[in-house]
Order: structure tokens, then sequence, then C-alpha cells
């Protein structure tokens, strides 16, 4: 290996999933409404979440930059073309995700701004989520994975990030459990983590006549 910050990245971004886990935690959770009180962590914990957990990645960001790197590969066409439509693919999903679920309500500014849901909580299994349980993480990993340049750094990072992702999906799906109970139990002996079935996929495009999924 040439001289590269990977060590550093790999750590950095390792440490970065850990605090981002330890902030997602009950136990995080129970500490902040002991001190500041539930309906304080109902209102703003979401926001809260979304801010540390973007201000403490660019940290990791970065040292991606300023750290030595080198080049692995660069794509050529035809496979630049193939990389750049698979991470359009990756994009496209991460965005019906956060439409199936709501961007606001992801990032936690309706509930910052006081603004209740006449309705509980849903699970969410229409769209994207009919196809697997995590397309949120398997949009991202397609765009990074599928990137036309890597590099020694980039390689750290992603593989920090896919094992970050992998642990978030199995913490999520812990909480998911307890709060839906044997509903969410259900979607999952029918529904993949990351990866849809293929039939599931065929039929799901037959059913998008006139490109509905792309609105």
């Amino acid at each position: 290996m040439t001289a590269s910050g990977f060590g550093v990245v790999l750590l950095a971004m390792a440490l970065y999933g850990v605090l981002h886990s330890a902030l997602a935690s009950h136990t995080f959770k129970r500490f902040l409404a002991h001190r500041l009180g539930e309906t304080w962590v109902q209102r703003y914990y979401r926001l809260l979440f979304s801010l540390l957990g973007g201000l403490t990645l660019l940290p990791v960001l970065a040292l991606m930059v300023l750290l030595p790197d080198s080049r692995l590969y660069r794509l050529d066409w035809p496979w630049l073309g193939l990389s750049l439509a698979v991470q359009g693919l990756g994009v496209w999903i991460v965005w019906r995700s956060l439409r199936a679920t709501g961007v606001m309500a992801f990032l936690g500014l309706p509930q910052a701004l006081g603004q209740r849901s006449a309705t509980p909580p849903r699970l969410v299994t229409e769209g994207v989520y009919a196809l697997m349980r995590h397309p949120l993480y398997t949009g991202s990993l397609l765009t990074l994975w599928f990137m036309p340049l890597m590099t020694w750094n980039l390689l750290a990072f992603n593989l920090a990030a896919t094992a970050y992702f992998i642990l978030g999906a199995r913490l999520e799906e812990a909480k998911l459990r307890a709060e839906f109970g044997t509903a969410y139990v259900d979607y999952t002996r029918r529904t993949p983590m990351f990866i849809p079935r293929p039939g599931a996929l065929v039929r799901a495009l037959c059913r998008c006549s006139g490109w509905r999924w792309l609105s």
C-alpha cells in the first residue's frame, strides 16, 4: 500500500459509528429525558441527533481530503457510464426512502417546531420498503461502492460505513420490533434487509406503469 491515511480514516469512521450508535441508543434518550424531561426529548431529540450526526461526520470527511492518499482505480467508458447509472439508482432509492418516511420528519424539524402528528407512528411497508427493509442503507451503499474513482482513503471510509450500516440496521430493527411487535416480525419474514428478491423486484417494476415511482 502506498502512502495514504487508510488506517486513520478507518479508525475515525469507526469512532464515528460508535458515537452515532450511542446517540441513537435508548440509554442516551433516557439520559436526556432524566436531565431535560420527556417533553424535551420528544420535541428536540431527533433534530439534535441529525445535527450531531452531520457535524461529527465533517472531521472524518476532512481527514479523507487532507491526509495523504493514492488512487486504486479510475473507471473509463463504458464502465464509467455503468457506475454512474448505478449511483443514480442509489440516489433514487435514498430519495424514495426519505419520501416514504418524510424528509422533514427524518431530520426532526416538525417535532422541534411543535407540529405533532394527529395519527400514531405507523410502520412503512410500501414503495421501496416493500422490496427491502433498509432501502436508505442500500441506496447509500450503491452510491459509495460504485464510485468511478476509488482511493485508499475512500476505501477505508466505505468499509467502515458498510460495517456501520449493517450494525445500525440490526440496532434499528431491535427498536422497531419493540415498537411495532408482531407487525414488524411479519414484515421481516416477507421482506429482505438490503437486497430485493428478484421476483418481488420484477412485480414492482410491472406495477410502476407510467413511471409513477419517479415522482
